[in-house]
């Protein structure tokens, strides 16, 4: 009884710090339409629009180097360890980012602060995530492996749910106007507040026990970069994982939260707060299947789910974003949630098994740094430079479906890859290698 309380708190513990890391990093995301007017020059709203894009993209671009980095420090010196200075960094960031001056002040020295925040924020978030998945994952008995993480994979979709709201709640206490002009920074310094919360109860965790006992009996790795990626076989194992897994994932994740958000907005024109809302409600009316299909992978397997949630996804969104056009105008609310509801299935099919799946697929002693690389090049660049890749074909093509050719492709990449290619992992028992439980 006291093993299962204490999973309760490991989990409580890191997914709180894991969301909250998300609300910083799509907060940004959240507002690119009002930073775009801040951080800018002023002149075409919709070159502006994608250079803030372009900026929120940056931070995926090196989740990468930040899952090496600090995957390598997970693996040598402990989980625990790696997470809490990836909050520090995080919230530090997002905090600097609301007290930074605009355009207005600094001229082009403001966005060139920005984009370093941006890198700063992404780096974090690249340690982060394997971390928190990696410390639950620890602690959870095989069998359940899906179940106990699977809540790991709400706090994307929390943080960025939360963010939503903390934006109509603070654009209605200050008004429309005060919100464009300086209320938009609240959120950002929220973040003070809610990372030295989440660092004081993850600071009283202890270390991972299958870390510990591995460690104890020296067989932790000395050096996980070469032991993660010095042979062609690891390498194989990465593309593997990353065309055959999480690229689709991405994708889908950010087609179905992102993507739609932008559409609602810069496309469809739908106002602003009524696409906030649209897209919480989804958000919100989706988060428990996460558990849900994190819950089945430990009974009929993580890849089927996985796989089924790419197709679903690359053979619905041409009828989905027709749907939404349709529904626009007037803005029909209820059908607008209920697409972007289907997308939220979708993402949780794919994205609530797959902790599970990238702690399985490695072992313990270099699995923080090789579960990280292919996890966070798939949802960094795959994903990542999705709004912007989308909304650039868009406004070249002039045709407002062409952005989904890309997810579409990509998620079909991946069903095909995996379908063919990827191995079964809900029956491995990580806890074999530290001689049980």
């Amino acid at each position: 009884m006291s093993e299962e309380r204490n999973i309760w708190k490991v989990i409580a513990a890191s997914s709180a710090g894991t969301m909250i890391e998300w609300y910083d990093f799509y907060i940004f995301g959240s507002l690119a339409a009002i930073i775009s007017t801040q951080f800018f020059p002023p002149g075409n709203p919709t070159a502006n629009f994608l250079k803030t894009l372009a900026t929120f993209a940056v931070g995926f671009a090196v989740r990468p180097f930040g899952a090496i980095f600090f995957g390598r420090i997970g693996d040598l010196v402990g989980r625990k360890f790696a997470f809490l200075v990836t909050l520090l960094i995080m919230g530090g960031s997002t905090a600097a980012i609301g007290f930074l001056p605009g355009y207005q002040k600094l001229g082009i020295v403001a966005p060139i602060i920005l984009v370093l925040l941006r890198l700063l924020q992404g780096l974090a978030l690249g340690g982060e995530y394997g971390g928190a998945a990696v410390y639950v994952a620890e602690h959870a008995p095989d069998g359940r492996r899906g179940f106990y993480t699977s809540f790991i994979q709400t706090t994307a979709t929390l943080g960025l749910f939360i963010s939503l709201i903390v934006i109509l709640i603070t654009r209605a206490i200050v008004g429309e106007e005060a919100f464009k002009v300086w209320g938009w920074r609240i959120p950002f310094l929220m973040s003070i507040v809610l990372v030295g919360m989440s660092y004081y109860v993850r600071l009283r965790l202890r270390e991972s026990p299958l870390f510990t006992r591995l460690k104890d009996a020296g067989n932790a790795s000395k050096a996980p970069l070469r032991d993660s990626f010095g042979t062609w076989s690891s390498w194989k194992v990465f593309f593997l994982v990353l065309f055959g897994a999480t690229a689709g994932q991405a994708v889908v994740w950010y087609t179905g939260q992102f993507y739609a958000l932008f559409f609602l907005q810069t496309v469809l024109k739908v106002p602003i707060g009524t696409a906030y809302l649209i897209v919480a409600v989804a958000l919100l009316l989706g988060a428990p299947l996460f558990v849900v299909f994190g819950s089945l992978s430990d009974r009929i397997g993580r890849k089927g789910i996985m796989m089924t949630g790419n197709l679903l996804a690359a053979i619905s969104y041409y009828p989905i974003y027709h749907t939404m056009k349709a529904y626009s105008s007037p803005v029909n609310t209820v059908m607008l949630t209920l697409m972007v509801f289907i997308q939220v299935v979708f993402v949780t099919m794919v994205y609530g098994p797959i902790a599970a799946f990238l702690v399985e697929s490695f072992p313990a002693k270099i699995r923080y740094t090789s579960m990280s690389l292919p996890y966070h090049f798939g949802n960094g660049w795959f994903g990542g430079f999705l709004p912007l890749i989308s909304t650039a074909v868009v406004a070249a093509t002039g045709n407002i479906y062409a952005g989904l050719i890309y997810p579409i492709a990509v998620a079909l990449l991946t069903f095909i890859v995996g379908s063919i290619f990827l191995k079964e992992s809900h029956t491995n028992r990580i806890w074999d290698e530290v001689g049980g439980q």
